[in-house]
């Protein structure tokens, strides 16, 4: 049911502009994306140093790591994962009105950020198949559409349209917000499965899983090593946001 989203966009038009990220007046130039300057400048990378496979900050007196802790539970299907910015404020909010309030328009933002980020040449878009990680049926009924499908067309530097049907979500399990990083992965652990013709696409090919937010790594583990099952060559992640462990949460970092 559109109604909704169709009151959304009246208000766009007809109301003044509020910030999706502090709800401050916006300059008719920004309007489109609903994000003014300041909140722009507040979407913080990750800061280093770093882990080089899944890009989590390893906080002050550590030097870069092959892996880490957050990591070493992960698949090895899964190569590396990377991420535009800290899911700390206004990046959570704009991942909140993307998933949950029909703003479609902020994916164009959020994507030019995931752009900035340099893959390895065998993962960018145009080498590597481009997968967006799938939600359940009832979630895009709900919200019209799966955001991470929605940020992955919206990325500016891929070439061709994002592979379709290729991943299916067959299970939802349980809300993944206040579960352990374990209890993550068993969550979510069947929840995948290969389209049909699926496997033409994926053999021998670098995929690369496209979503709005990692964070333990769970949900983009079980995509990967259902991907590599039906044969994909590596398979890396690419989200707009990072949720960091307490240790090294903005507050902690300097």
């Amino acid at each position: 049911m559109r109604i909704p989203g169709t009151l959304r966009e009246l208000q766009r038009f007809f109301l003044p502009a509020a910030c999706l990220g502090c709800d401050a007046w916006i300059p008719t130039g920004l309007r489109e994306e609903r994000v003014c300057g300041p909140c722009r400048a507040r979407l913080r990378p990750l800061p280093s140093p770093r882990c080089d496979r899944c890009d989590v900050p390893l906080g002050t007196g550590r030097s870069r790591a092959a892996s880490c802790e957050e990591c070493r539970p992960w698949p090895d299907a899964l190569t590396l994962a990377r991420s535009a910015v800290v899911l700390a404020p206004p990046a959570d909010r704009l991942v909140h009105a993307l998933k949950y309030e029909g703003w479609r328009h902020v994916a164009s933002l959020m994507a030019e950020r995931m752009a900035r980020i340099r893959l390895p040449r065998r993962f960018s878009p145009g080498v590597a198949a481009v997968v967006a990680v799938p939600t359940t049926r009832a979630r895009r009924r709900r919200r019209g559409y799966n955001q991470a499908r929605v940020l992955a067309e919206a990325l500016p530097d891929r070439r061709g349209d994002v592979a379709s049907g290729v991943l299916v979500r067959v299970s939802g399990g349980d809300s993944q917000v206040s579960l352990h990083p374990s209890q993550r992965r068993t969550n979510v652990r069947s929840a995948f499965a290969i389209g049909e013709n699926a496997g033409a696409l994926l053999r021998g090919r670098p995929v690369l899983l496209v979503d709005d937010v990692l964070t333990t790594g769970a949900t983009a583990g079980a995509a990967a090593r259902t991907v590599e099952a039906a044969g994909a060559n590596g398979v890396a992640a690419l989200t707009f946001a990072r949720a960091l462990p307490y240790r090294i949460r903005p507050h902690r970092i300097p």
